[in-house]
């Protein structure tokens, strides 16, 4: 393997230990293995923005293309104060292991600009979005690489990608982005993609299991787009939310907590924090709280090495990417709590952003039935394929998630060839 110290992070550093471990299990060809260890481009940017005390501001951003092979590249944008090379290199490459998961079309890409958008004020983070675009402008295209939202953006985001390509453009162009909102060609059900896509995985883990999820406690970590959701559509179903947190803090409550009740409090309050009746819990204590399900929908690393022997859930959810360490993950593995890896239980996002891209290119539009029946057909029959693949290989879900998303990259390299 050549040099890549450039892209050096703990996340870079799991995700080529997961692809060198997984490239040695399938015996990958070397002349693949090594194309696939870095990404096919990287671009590094300077964003100056104009504050609103007048000053300006300069902000690092990054897109990242890992692999093409299969097509467009396809990958979330987040603004967030720890974003960096390395750590955006290593999230475009396990997009590229989901979407071939999926079976999506679609190459792994991700974006980033270290910053905090919670201090910033709308306007400025209208100019950073669109100073952001300008800069990357000759990556994306609907046909190049489409964006979608990630930590710390949304579909305001995603409005201002897509309007400030389309003024370059003469015309509009909704391709450009996923995630936006329906007026300017949004898909119904993107919103709550990612989350959905969780419980379909989480119902077909119980069914493997022998188990019903109707009644279990569940522990949420990250209450967001993601473990937001999740949360209320397993409380609808039955479930019991016993602890939720966000980036303040978090709320235990062992004998349930009323997601109607939250959700208002979270609406007036901005945080899950001070909701009456509930124990006060650190993020990372809320993660050993005894519990059937943990959904980890947060951030990376939070379940490590010094924290997972402390773990006390039978399925571990991975809403977030790569929200568990390797080391970690053999603790959970010896220990016999199944893990749903990240590139499997979150592709709901994914699933749903091709949905919105196809319908965004042809100009038609589907019924949120219709968005709902297809993600929970592809869901399920990813899930199904990677339990069968688990129990023939006689290895992890993580294991056998990455194997088929790999080999299948690979076999697009191998078919495609070396240019020139």
């Amino acid at each position: 393997m050549t040099d890549k110290s450039e892209f050096d992070s703990p996340l870079f550093r799991t995700a080529l230990a997961q692809l060198d471990g997984v490239a040695k299990r399938l015996g990958l060809d070397h002349d693949i293995h090594v194309r696939m260890q870095a990404p096919r481009r990287a671009l590094v940017v300077s964003i100056p923005v104009r504050m609103d005390d007048g000053r300006t501001e300069v902000f690092t951003g990054y897109r990242v293309h890992h692999s093409t092979v299969l097509g467009p590249t396809k990958g979330g944008l987040r603004y967030d104060l720890e974003v960096s090379l390395g750590e955006v290199t290593a999230l475009a490459m396990l997009m590229s292991w989901k979407c071939a998961l999926m079976g999506l079309p679609y190459g792994g890409a991700k974006g980033g600009v270290r910053c905090n958008p919670r201090a910033m004020s709308l306007r400025e983070r209208e100019h950073l979005t669109r100073r952001y675009t300008a800069e990357i402008i000759l990556l994306i295209g609907p046909d190049l690489d489409i964006p979608a939202p990630d930590l710390g953006t949304d579909e305001q985001t995603m409005a201002w990608m897509m309007d400030t390509y389309s003024m370059t453009q003469g015309k509009s162009v909704p391709g450009v982005v996923t995630g936006k909102p329906l007026i300017v060609g949004g898909s119904a059900g993107r919103r709550e993609a990612t989350g959905r896509g969780i419980v379909y995985t989480l119902y077909q883990a119980a069914h493997h299991l022998g188990q019903e999820l109707r009644g279990r406690r569940i522990v949420v970590q990250g209450f967001g787009n993601v473990g937001g959701v999740a949360a209320r559509l397993l409380w609808n179903d039955g479930c019991v939310i016993a602890g939720v947190s966000d980036v303040r803090g978090g709320i235990w409550k062992p004998d349930g907590i009323d997601m109607r009740q939250l959700e208002a409090h979270v609406a007036e309050a901005g945080t899950v924090t001070g909701f009456p009746g509930a124990e006060a819990i650190s993020n990372a204590d809320l993660i050993t709280q005894p519990c059937d399900v943990l959904l980890p929908a947060a951030t990376g690393s939070q379940i490590r090495e010094d924290n997972a022997d402390r773990v006390r859930a039978a399925i571990v959810a991975e809403g977030a990417n790569g929200p568990t360490t390797p080391e970690a993950d053999a603790i959970l593995k010896e220990r016999g709590i199944t893990v749903i890896p990240d590139i499997l239980a979150n592709a709901g996002g994914v699933v749903v952003s091709y949905f919105e891209w196809v319908q965004g290119l042809q100009y038609y539009f589907w019924r949120e039935t219709e968005i709902v029946a297809r993600l929970q057909e592809v869901m399920t029959r990813a899930f199904n394929r990677v339990w069968a693949l688990s129990a023939k290989e006689s290895t992890d879900l993580r294991t056998a998630a990455l194997m088929e998303g790999i080999s299948r990259v690979a076999e697009g390299y191998r078919i495609r060839g070396l240019y020139p």
